[in-house]
């Protein structure tokens, strides 16, 4: 079986991992190759394709243009041919059916290939021209799709376009060779950060500082909380690091507000957190449709405590703590308890290691996505003959 994977999210390596898993999950009798850009402009920084050594796909560099408005983004010819260079029995697409890339992949996908979508598109949108046209037209051609979570799926099942076709609810996965409890590399961070080792508990923030994510919310209940028995690291960037930074000089022992930590260095400073907060906030246009930093913290061993918006309590399960996403004092509760329980801490310790490992290990999305693309693969093969 040919496997063309397509999406301007290969182009960092770590997207990529989903990809190494399919060809993982099929071995021999499967043929992965991943086609990503050269370079995309990135929400929070510019990002030129990741190289990864010794991974089971080919990777195919293609240009695009206009990344740095990810409905605009468009592939270039040499797309078209990758397309019909090979005789492809499944051609997966990690570009919304609404944006242009999608549209243009759906339009040049041989017609004897099954083409299949995967979607974080939690709310239900009506789309201006042309992006509505582009959305009928590609899904008028697709095999199938999947969503990345149960708030995804419940949404588009019943859209026109959507309904009927056959689909599979998969999240993505963690990578647990990069994430894992390691507690020396914790306290190299927090020594790295002057915090002496033991001392009070950190509450963790890891993700782009932006309203959505619930900063404001998360410092003002970090202010209701005794002096003396928390520290705050924020990680990430975004619009709101002034307002961090403002809100930091005014807990110099208390807060670190980091911008700039790579992705690989993600692990180690996961690991100097005691419990990791994220209390995004539901919008007219935004609620959260995953929140990969949940499972690379349990994967990490680190307590979650997390809002109710969107996709997290179904990401989270009962591994973690998920808190109304407006209710302050709930908030204050919550890491309160936690912070004068460590058999608390502990208990969700566990079940977060072992979520991590049973539902979101790669090698289980990988056997699971595979099993799908055999399926709509046999059925276009079947209805091309």
């Amino acid at each position: 079986m040919r496997i063309l994977m397509v999406g301007h999210p290969y182009v960092v390596g770590l997207n990529r991992n989903l990809c190494r898993a399919v060809a993982e999950a099929g071995g021999p009798r499967v043929e992965v190759t991943v086609a990503a850009p050269q370079y995309v402009a990135g929400d929070l920084r510019p990002i030129h394709l990741e190289n990864v050594e010794g991974q089971p796909y080919r990777l195919v560099p293609i240009p695009a243009r206009f990344t740095r408005v990810p409905h605009l983004l468009h592939y270039g010819k040499a797309l078209g041919s990758l397309l019909h260079d090979a005789h492809w029995d499944v051609i997966h697409v990690w570009e919304e059916p609404y944006v242009t890339a999608g549209w243009q992949i759906a339009r040049a996908a041989p017609r004897s290939a099954a083409l299949v979508f995967s979607t974080f598109q939690n709310l239900s949108k009506t789309y201006p021209p042309p992006f509505n046209w582009m959305e009928r037209s590609s899904m008028v051609r697709a095999s199938g799709w999947t969503a990345f979570g149960q708030t995804i799926e419940e949404t588009l099942c019943d859209r026109p376009g959507y309904r009927g076709k056959p689909r599979r609810r998969i999240p993505l996965g963690v990578d647990l060779e990069c994430f894992h409890p390691d507690p020396q590399a914790g306290a190299a961070i927090r020594a790295g950060l002057g915090w002496v080792n033991p001392g009070p508990l950190i509450i963790g923030y890891l993700g782009r500082f932006i309203p959505e994510k619930g900063l404001s919310l998360l410092m003002r209940v970090l202010d209701r909380l005794p002096r003396g028995t928390w520290r705050a690291l924020f990680i990430g960037a975004g619009p709101l690091e002034a307002k961090l930074r403002e809100w930091a000089a005014g807990h110099p022992d208390e807060a670190r507000v980091m911008v700039g930590v790579r992705h690989d260095q993600v692990p180690n400073h996961l690991n100097a957190m005691d419990v990791l907060a994220a209390p995004s906030q539901t919008t007219r246009r935004w609620r959260e449709q995953f929140g990969r930093m949940l499972l690379e913290a349990m994967a990490c061993g680190v307590p979650v405590v997390a809002s109710d918006s969107g996709e997290i309590p179904h990401v989270v399960g009962v591994a973690g703590r998920i808190v109304a996403e407006d209710d302050e004092d709930a908030w204050v509760a919550a890491l309160g308890e936690l912070i004068i329980t460590p058999e608390a801490r502990a208990m969700m310790r566990e079940r977060g290691l072992n979520r991590a490992h049973t539902v979101f290990a790669w090698s289980t999305i990988g056997q699971t996505f595979l099993e799908f693309f055999v399926e709509l693969a046999e059925g276009r093969a079947a209805l091309t003959r």
